[in-house]
């Protein structure tokens, strides 16, 4: 590749960069979500609820 070409696709990828904005939609699944959603989701699953979890973590010494 030349050194123009590769400015070029440089100058592309920078381009598309900046005018992506928000979040990427792709990694939503990825989020816990809101407590009520994660407690629904440990109850189902047969686990504790959250506001157990949450308060039963050691204090700090």
């Amino acid at each position: 590749m030349t050194r123009t070409k590769i400015l070029k696709i440089a100058a592309m990828a920078a381009v598309i960069s900046a005018t992506q904005s928000g979040e990427d939609s792709s990694q939503i699944g990825r989020k816990k979500g809101d407590a009520w959603s994660q407690d629904h989701r440990r109850m189902n699953m047969g686990l504790s609820s959250l506001m157990y979890r949450r308060g039963s973590r050691s204090p700090w010494r």
